[in-house]
């Protein structure tokens, strides 16, 4: 079921002539509604109300990354938002047995394969396909039996995009990381290069290519504006944002960023 937003958003497209290839996506990451509940312990805020708050306002779909030291999102949480949603879940999950297994229970429409340390604040790099070749390859062939659409999330390098297409992922998504910490315009106009440059690599592999990570409402427009993207996954900044102005408005206010960008670049 697509929401208001969503109905208007491509009608715009419709009237104006232009394909609808033309459109971005945004997932909304709502891991930061989930830490600042388990900062205290209290059942409070959900991020089942968030999850259905940033439909509302246009997402297209919901992210959420279920870490195995369940520091924010619980089992609870994956479960209650596959119930609820309208639009579609996207399952972050490191390569494990236990995860898999929670996966192969949820079913999530989408899943995106991601590593994962204990000791780190947030995910500090892409996945490395090459050095875990086998292991991916298994979980990708896993999670594509119970119907999921399965991504991986690499770094903007050429060989780990071919290995993987070679374990059968149809979906990357590009690790932003080292763009958005860019500390000086020569060095993120290069970390932007080289994801241009990853991005149209990986389509002309027939891969979907989405991109994620330290976006945010000042860095954004110059990753959307690359055309063969699909889809940009956005949590902290969006989560930060509606401290001020609204879970709504926020995501809104992205959506209306990342559109602006691709009908204008």
């Amino acid at each position: 079921m697509q929401n208001t937003f969503q109905v208007i958003i491509r009608a715009f497209y419709l009237v104006n002539g232009e394909a609808m290839t033309n459109e971005i996506l945004l997932g909304v990451n709502i891991d930061h509604i989930a830490t600042v509940r388990q900062a205290r312990g209290t059942p409070y805020p959900d991020p089942v109300q968030a999850a259905m708050e940033a439909e509302e306002a246009g997402a297209d779909g919901i992210t959420l990354h279920m870490r195995e030291d369940l520091r924010h999102i619980q089992a609870r949480d994956v479960r209650l938002i596959k119930a609820v949603l309208q639009t579609r879940m996207n399952l972050e999950l490191a390569v494990t047995e236990a995860m898999l297994d929670f996966a192969e229970e949820i079913k999530p429409e989408h899943a995106c394969l991601v590593p994962e340390k204990r000791e780190e604040l947030t995910t500090e790099g892409g996945l490395d396909v090459i050095g875990h070749y086998q292991s991916v390859a298994n979980a990708v062939k896993r999670l594509k039996t119970i119907g999921s659409e399965v991504s991986l999330f690499i770094d903007p390098d050429m060989k780990q995009i071919e290995a993987a297409a070679a374990v059968g992922a149809p979906v990357i998504e590009i690790h932003t990381g080292c763009y958005a910490d860019a500390t000086n315009p020569t060095e993120r106009a290069h970390e932007l290069q080289r994801i241009i440059e990853a991005t149209k690599y990986a389509a002309s592999l027939n891969l979907i290519v989405n991109a994620g990570h330290g976006l945010n409402y000042h860095n954004v427009k110059p990753i959307a504006a690359i055309k063969e993207l699909h889809e940009l996954n956005i949590g902290h900044a969006i989560i930060a944002r509606a401290l001020f102005s609204g879970l709504k408005d926020a995501v809104r206010h992205m959506r209306q960023l990342m559109l602006e960008a691709r009908n204008y670049a």
